[in-house]
């Protein structure tokens, strides 16, 4: 397999180049050896090849800090659900592609992006079956913590008694898994397009977090070409002794991959989402007063979480805790200080006003996804009314000096930074007032944290950089969603060029 990732660098000048905020002159940047070796005005160009940018900007490139890679190749291969805003609206359009291309005989029709918080009617495995016929059909939610079943595809996953057909959680995750088990050779294909896809728009690596180890895919999709990302991926509990006893360790390189895939984080989940209302709060959801699910679900007890934490920080691994709740958050800086392991927040979407200071003085980062807030906010207004002036707080965090990192959660969000700087920048989106405008980062804060921290190019830095036909910093909320990139550099190799 071979593609725009595979392409050898070359000793380049990039002549005429604006660094990304403006206000400087123009300069020249000479790349070789895979490093910016020179920044300055007419730096020779003896065996060099020479691009003039003519004015383009030029800026670090950049990251997706949280992604999970299979499921985002495999999404763009589903039927989209995004659109519906009723269940009856999901089984018409089931029923359309059902009727227009339907899965070869024995495959299951699998969409995704539904979202069901809002919705006047409840999904239910009936509204399936009016229109599967004999297909199974397994819909999966947005943020991939729900999927509804028509009735044989409940029956082929075990569930046939399930009253509604709408799993929950980890029911949810074994039948998400399932239908995903399509061969290697397939879904390698789907990820390079989709690794591709992600080099077009500026992207230089990313946090891999998929829920099935992925350090052997990696090194074999490499192997066979697929170089247009570097790669950080994460290690789950069910994992951590197998990885652990090859002596491998967080930000080790795996072999044979050319320092492209390093081992990431152990990743650990905490608590569930908003749209499923099992995200761990410290007050109820409305409507679910009495219910013994009415706060979310915690998935750890405090002692567990800890030891889990312990273990993982004494093997070598950087932890990632997913924590979405204000309850949740709690617990995770709670255990996260008794291990003093540092690492990382995934999500931080409510937080307790003390807990940001927390982040803080703990050094722990705060991963987040800027983009989930302009897909959640009525459902926050709903489900954490009184409470959103503490949700998605990129703001507080900055204010209170904690480091960020954005990403997109992809398949939850498009993996696309710059969509992710966006509503960063602007907490709106589709034209909408913004939605707690006072949370909003200056676009700086948000580049840096959407390139691994890198604020600037300078000589000695890796050429992972961006080629931009606007300034990043200067540019609106839709200029931003629809940024025009020139070129993509890995290691000074072309990724994406249209120059």
């Amino acid at each position: 397999m071979t593609g725009a990732g595979a392409e050898e660098a070359r000793r380049t000048l990039l002549t005429d180049a604006r660094p990304a905020g403006g206000g400087e002159r123009p300069v020249d940047l000479l790349i070789d050896g895979g490093r910016v070796v020179g920044v300055g005005p007419d730096l020779p160009a003896a065996g060099a090849d020479v691009v003039d940018l003519e004015g383009r900007w030029v800026a670090p490139g950049l990251w997706d800090s949280h992604v999970h890679m299979d499921q985002w190749a495999l999404v763009r291969q589903r039927l989209d659900l995004s659109s519906a805003r009723s269940a009856a609206e999901v089984a018409a359009l089931v029923g359309e592609r059902l009727r227009s291309s339907p899965p070869p005989a024995g495959q299951s029709l699998v969409g995704y992006g539904f979202q069901d918080a809002l919705w006047p009617d409840a999904p239910d495995r009936a509204l399936l079956d009016a229109v599967s016929g004999d297909v199974p059909v397994v819909l999966v939610s947005k943020d991939l913590h729900a999927a509804w079943l028509d009735s044989r595809a409940l029956r082929e996953h075990g569930h046939a008694d399930h009253p509604s057909g709408l799993l929950r959680e980890q029911a949810a995750f074994d039948v998400n898994t399932a239908v995903s088990a399509v061969s290697e050779q397939q879904l390698d294909l789907w990820v390079a397009e989709a690794a591709d896809a992600a080099a077009a728009r500026g992207v230089v690596g990313v946090v891999d977090l998929e829920m099935t180890l992925s350090l052997d895919r990696w090194a074999c999709r490499v192997a066979a070409g697929t170089r247009a990302l570097r790669v950080r991926a994460g290690v789950y509990p069910a994992d951590l002794d197998a990885v652990a006893a090859l002596g491998l360790r967080t930000g080790d390189p795996v072999e044979g991959t050319d320092g492209l895939v390093t081992v990431g984080p152990f990743k650990i989940i905490t608590d569930g989402s908003l749209n499923t209302r099992t995200a761990w709060c410290h007050d109820p959801y409305p409507g679910l007063e009495g219910d013994p699910a009415a706060r979310g679900l915690p998935t750890y007890e405090a002692d567990e979480l800890v030891a889990w934490l312990r273990r993982a920080s004494s093997a070598g691994f950087v932890p990632a805790v997913h924590a979405i709740g204000d309850a949740a958050n709690s617990r995770a800086l709670d255990a996260l200080e008794e291990v003093g392991c540092g690492g990382s927040i995934e999500h931080a979407q409510l937080l307790d006003p003390q807990d940001v200071a927390r982040f803080a003085r703990l050094g722990i980062v705060a991963s987040v996804q800027p983009e989930h807030a302009m897909d959640d906010r009525d459902v926050a207004d709903r489900h954490w009314s009184g409470r959103t002036g503490r949700a998605f707080a990129l703001e507080s965090l900055v204010e209170a000096g904690v480091v960020l990192r954005l990403g997109s959660d992809a398949p939850v969000a498009p993996l696309d930074p710059w969509v992710a700087v966006a509503a960063a920048t602007s907490r709106s989106r589709d034209g909408r007032e913004p939605w707690h405008p006072e949370q909003r980062i200056v676009a700086s804060a948000a580049l840096a944290a959407s390139t691994d921290g890198r604020s600037s190019v300078e000589a000695g830095s890796a050429a992972d950089l961006v080629v931009t036909d606007l300034d990043p910093l200067a540019a609106s909320d839709a200029e931003l969603r629809a940024m025009p990139v020139s070129g993509t550099l890995l290691a000074g190799r072309r990724t994406h060029w249209t120059l």
